[in-house]
């Protein structure tokens, strides 16, 4: 039947990474079908292009394979050295793929202050996609790997715009609800720090355009402008210093739940 020939997943243990069992992992040529030395022995350089999908395919199949033997083997040097080829064939299909990286970190022109973060973490997120990924399904590895990548950096950024948020917004300490001069406070909201360009674009439907703009002006988020005091955005919006207060607060919830749930 046909899915005797499909591979499933073997777990994680203690010395090798989970693999893919392939039927023919077993066959008596399956050596000389996914054995990597001759490949290994070739060096390869792909810093001008990417590495072409059918040799990340057979780099995959043959990463599999490696981890099987090295977790089928009967001694500890053998078990070793088949490691040691499991994990030189995942370098090559990372380094071989990482221009998708760039080109998934260049996708968040908002985040360019955190872009050796976000190529760091990207790494990370590839090394786990190689492993995961099923050469024996007819999807191609790029189109795979950059969706996940592109996902990643979305929870990515929605984290670290939560995670700034609570740090910047320290509203419970002021009572009288007046942010602090630039010269004493922490940083505040601002387009290059904060992820909050989302929300207050024209289009965007979590605030109303009134609360977009008190929040903009009351917490500095026009570059080279003051927070304005409560009574001053009151003048400028046309509303009592109260009423633009109980408007900010409830814009900030809206933020606050909002980013709360995109970090999740």
């Amino acid at each position: 039947m046909t899915t005797q020939t499909l591979p499933h997943r073997v777990g994680r243990t203690s010395d090798v990474p989970s693999y893919l069992h392939h039927p023919q992992f077993e066959a008596p040529n399956a050596k000389k079908l996914f054995g990597s030395h001759e490949l290994l022995a070739t060096n390869v350089d792909y810093d001008s292009k990417y590495m072409p999908d059918e040799v990340t395919r057979d780099h995959a199949k043959r990463m599999h394979y490696a981890a099987f033997r090295s977790a089928t083997a009967r001694t500890r040097s053998d078990r070793n050295r088949w490691l040691t080829i499991y994990f030189e064939l995942r370098t090559r299909i990372v380094l071989g793929n990482r221009k998708l990286i760039y080109r998934a970190v260049q996708q968040r022109t908002a985040m360019q202050n955190y872009t050796d973060d976000l190529i760091g973490d990207s790494y990370v997120v590839l090394i786990q996609v190689v492993a995961a990924f099923n050469p024996w399904l007819n999807v191609r590895f790029s189109t795979y790997a950059f969706t996940c990548l592109v996902r990643a950096l979305t929870r990515t950024s929605r984290r670290f715009a939560a995670d700034r948020l609570s740090r910047s917004l320290s509203f419970d300490s002021l009572p009288d609800g007046e942010p602090r001069s630039r010269a004493t406070a922490e940083p505040s909201f601002s387009s290059g720090a904060l992820q909050l360009d989302e929300f207050l674009r024209e289009d965007h439907p979590l605030l109303s355009d009134r609360e977009k703009s008190i929040i903009a002006r009351r917490f500095c988020l026009n570059e080279g402008s003051e927070g304005a005091t409560l009574e001053e955005v009151g003048r400028a919006v046309g509303l009592s210093k109260e009423r633009v207060r109980q408007v900010q607060a409830t814009a900030i919830e809206k933020l606050r739940q909002a980013l709360s749930m995109d970090g999740q």
